[in-house]
């Protein structure tokens, strides 16, 4: 069904609701560390404004469960949005309190109102009516641009949109899709997932769901171990979900019917440790050894690895090779994130790892695109409807 975006509303003099992922990272002051999320929102927040609206902003940040953490605050946000939109950003005490209503009922055009932390109220993650109710007395306009929080069924998401006369999607949303759409639907061959990180548990229904649209999956990080367990190796110490060793067993199989290239590596980092002070070595599949736990692909798999990715013209990665914080893991990450680059392939990156991996590769400029969603994306991947579309279907 057809979804309105933002430039499609009639804004002046507007109370637009803007529901935000200005989720970021903190560090140990309170500090901002990376302000990505929050650039990532400012197109649709200034549109809004140059069109005189008035911006009532929403998001969460962490996971308060419900009540006042004041390290989840969204003052440092308020803080960073003043010097990004130059001007001042009125924050909320509150999320939805009478008095909160009030400043919202008084905004003048071009004005901002941070809303405290959503999830600072219970009914936000219940998806309470009442809650959503709440929310929707301060606008008349509802734009949804977070995508990295639209795989929630939340209030601000999902139940709010029930009590607005007019709903859209943001920019940032409509990219986010529309690049998606293109990988998933339309994509050009040959396409390839690059999958890792730690579980294969995370991942199973991406692989299912992909396995049927792509000419080759390759897998790394911790979650092949379990895959080669499957296969008959020993992999030591190595991270193995024993649970998922069917899983895995069925996902090789499923392969070979659907004629998909599935790659696992051949080769491996291995160390008793995870430190870096940890002494390393190589080791093929069958010589991973009692003790020793695999901590990166080896280079005979990158060299395996990248041959494949070059060759592609539409790439989907989500999750690292190894522990590429620590750099003698790092390699394999950094070398894919290299080559993802250099492929002349539209090119698709997800998930919090994958897109530090590229930041710290230097090559993030060279990625078609970098989502914002982690979890919203791996649902995509997996062949799920965000409730946060669902929700803006009219």
């Amino acid at each position: 069904m057809a979804i309105k975006y933002v430039d499609e509303l009639e804004l002046e003099e507007k109370r637009v609701f803007i529901r935000a992922d200005l989720n970021v990272p903190l560090d140990d002051q309170g500090q901002i560390t990376d302000d990505t999320r929050i650039r990532a929102v400012l197109p649709t927040i200034k549109y809004v404004l140059n069109k005189g609206g008035l911006v009532v902003l929403a998001s969460h940040l962490g996971r308060p469960r419900g009540q006042r953490v004041e390290k989840y605050s969204m003052m440092p946000v308020a803080e960073r949005l003043n010097q990004l939109l130059d001007r001042e950003v009125i924050m909320a005490p509150d999320v939805a309190s009478d008095g909160v209503k009030v400043v919202a009922g008084q905004l003048k055009p071009g004005q901002v109102l941070l809303l405290e932390n959503l999830r600072f109220h219970p009914g936000e993650t219940k998806n309470d009516e009442a809650f959503a109710r709440s929310l929707a007395d301060m606008c008349d306009v509802y734009v949804n641009d977070a995508f990295g929080a639209s795989h929630r069924a939340h209030a601000s998401i999902d139940r709010i949109t029930h009590f607005v006369s007019e709903k859209a999607a943001g920019f940032l949303l409509r990219k986010e899709m529309n690049y998606f759409s293109r990988v998933l639907d339309k994509p050009i061959s040959p396409f390839i997932a690059v999958l890792g990180g730690a579980k294969v548990s995370d991942k199973i229904g991406v692989i299912e769901n992909l396995l049927k649209r792509v000419d080759s999956v390759l897998i790394g990080g911790g979650m092949a171990y379990t895959f080669l367990t499957a296969q008959g190796f020993d992999c030591g110490e190595s991270l193995v979900e024993r649970e998922r060793i069917e899983d895995a067993t069925r996902i090789i199989r499923l392969a070979r019917i659907e004629g998909t290239g599935l790659l696992l590596p051949v080769d491996h980092v291995v160390a008793r440790e995870v430190s870096a002070q940890a002494d390393s070595r190589l080791a093929d599949n069958d010589d991973i050894g009692p003790g020793w736990r695999g901590l990166d692909i080896g280079p005979r798999t990158i060299e395996n690895f990248c041959a494949v990715i070059a060759r592609a013209r539409t790439i989907v990665w989500n999750g690292p090779m190894g522990v590429f914080e620590i750099e003698q893991f790092s390699r394999g990450t950094m070398a894919v994130a290299k080559a993802v680059a250099d492929a002349d392939a539209t090119s698709v990156i997800g998930g919090g790892d994958s897109v530090a991996a590229v930041k710290i590769a230097g090559v993030a400029d060279k990625i078609s695109h970098i989502s914002t969603g982690g979890g919203a994306s791996l649902e995509l991947l997996e062949g799920k409807r965000l409730p946060g579309i669902v929700a803006l279907e009219s």
